[in-house]
């Protein structure tokens, strides 16, 4: 039997309104222990909101100038990569772009694509960040 890592959560406040408040962590740890059983009991910390994506976030800024939304679409594009949400944002001279991408069906790994993105950069002179969203689900996790 698998035990999933919010029915642990929903246990674990169980124990302590039970235990009440000021009970050790001791206490809380072996009641939780004892409601989930001796049973061949895996948690299966790996669940609907911790398991991976395969979405992407793409920053990139620099001077604006025309051809910078081509030259990054049409890289992503070659790499299979599916855009699910794309910001931009002028800010004088400055040129903001913010995209979400699926890249599950890309043959390329994130370091890969990063590697042929920052060639783009280079070409019209931007910055391209790559960063995994489960890096960012893992920072607020609680």
């Amino acid at each position: 039997m698998k035990i999933t890592e919010e029915k642990i959560r929903e246990l674990t406040l169980k124990a302590i309104e039970e235990l009440g408040q000021n009970s050790s962590a001791e206490a809380i740890k072996l009641a939780v222990e004892k409601a989930i059983g001796s049973e061949n009991v895996t948690l299966d910390l790996v669940n609907e909101k911790t398991k991976s994506t395969g979405k992407v976030i793409l920053t990139s800024f620099g001077l604006d100038h025309p051809g910078i939304v081509a030259g990054v679409t049409t890289a992503l594009g070659k790499a299979n990569c599916d855009i699910t949400d794309l910001s931009q944002k002028l800010m004088g001279d400055f040129y903001t772009m913010i995209v979400i991408l699926d890249i599950s069906n890309s043959s390329k790994s994130l370091t890969e694509l990063q590697t042929e993105l920052n060639q783009v950069a280079e070409e019209l002179k931007i910055k391209v960040y790559l960063q995994h969203e489960d890096l960012f689900r893992q920072m607020h996790r609680v």
